[in-house]
């Protein structure tokens, strides 16, 4: 992304996936990039979750899997967002990790796992996100892979 330090540039070029939250007036904006679309959803999801949750040492209670779906990948990436603070608004549930995976064969697509707790097993360190904005939502491919940048109300 234009701007990088040259850290992340660096790491970027080795095929490292990542995320940073950077200050947004009263929100958080997240960026996240990997070397496919799937890693990229994924990091964004843990760059969300860990502005408001530390969720280093806590053990899932449970496996949800998740088909989200989307006229185009910043759809998707909202979509898949909104999903996680449903859940925790909803059920109480904190996603503490999340894998993604391209489903292939007839009717595939992508297909998400979020290894869930319950929010009484997790430290709540911020805001909890209530929505996920539309303005400036990207998410594409990049010289290095797939990257994205999202901005969340909290």
């Amino acid at each position: 992304m234009v701007g990088d330090p040259d850290d992340v540039v660096e790491a970027r070029r080795r095929g490292a996936s990542g995320h940073r939250a950077l200050p947004h007036t009263a929100d958080v904006r997240i960026e996240a990039w990997g070397a496919s679309r799937e890693r990229c959803l994924a990091e964004a999801v843990v760059g969300m979750v860990e502005c408001f949750a530390d969720v280093a040492d806590v053990r899932p209670s449970s496996v949800e899997r998740l088909r989200p779906t989307g006229p185009g990948d910043a759809e998707l990436l909202a979509g898949l967002l909104d999903e996680v603070i449903y859940r925790m608004e909803v059920y109480g549930q904190v996603t503490v990790d999340v894998a993604a995976g391209h489903v292939g064969g007839p009717g595939g697509g992508l297909e998400v796992r979020l290894a869930v707790a319950g929010v009484s097993d997790v430290e709540i360190t911020g805001a909890v996100p209530k929505a996920v904005s539309w303005h400036e939502l990207r998410m594409g491919p990049d010289p290095y892979g797939w990257s994205c940048a999202v901005t969340i109300d909290a």
